[in-house]
């Protein structure tokens, strides 16, 4: 297999950031998982905009360097495509907590929890594929935390049907059903982003294997 190293340069600068992309994404799904638990019924939007401007800036930051060390076109595009796959992670879950704040009156976090946990199970699943990139690692290796992902998005699919069904089912609010309703779509989603990182990234070891 080509060492990836050789995708990046001599520097393994871009590993670093790439971690601290992965790192932060993690993060702001871990500080959702909290601000969903906080039983006064207070939402703070803070750490969750703290980690998506922490992303951005790391996004910056790799395409500032991209510019100072050579690297062929298409291994920059590689790089640049993990790091905006790390990138709509923390901005997707950002999003959530906006409308969670505007919701939060007419639901429970906990109404959250099973979908929750899957997120996080998948945000560590991401962090352990950008890490294991700088030791150039096996396809099969890649492949099986990208088959674990691909089980979880499984798993929270499954978990929205059974949403809906609740939903539809007549014996909701209208008003909370709505809000029911955006809110399991939103955090689907997150998940969703997890899933595009893991993709983009399997794709760049495969083709470099």
């Amino acid at each position: 297999m080509i060492s990836l190293a050789k995708l990046f340069g001599k520097s393994d600068r871009f590993f670093e950031l790439l971690s601290l992309s992965a790192k932060s994404a993690h993060q702001s799904i871990e500080a959702l998982a909290r601000l969903l638990k906080d039983s006064n019924g207070s939402v703070s939007l803070a750490e969750l905009a703290l980690a998506r401007r922490n992303e951005k800036k790391t996004a910056e930051t790799i395409s500032e360097e991209l510019v100072k060390v050579f690297v062929t076109a298409l291994e920059r595009e590689d790089i640049e495509a993990i790091s905006r796959a790390l990138y709509r992670i923390p901005k997707t879950v950002e999003k959530f907590g906006e409308r969670y704040e505007i919701m939060h009156h007419l639901v429970k976090g906990n109404d959250f929890a099973p979908q929750m946990a899957i997120a996080q199970e998948a945000a560590s699943v991401v962090v352990r594929m950008v890490d294991m990139l700088p030791n150039s690692p096996k396809l099969e290796l890649i492949k099986a935390e990208n088959d674990k992902m691909q089980e979880l998005e499984g798993r929270a699919d499954t978990l929205v049907l059974g949403y809906l069904k609740e939903i539809y089912s007549g014996s909701m609010d209208p008003i909370k059903a709505m809000a029911m309703r955006d809110l399991y779509d939103l955090l689907e989603k997150v998940i969703d982003r997890c899933r595009d990182a893991c993709n983009v990234i399997s794709h760049v070891v495969l083709k470099n294997s």
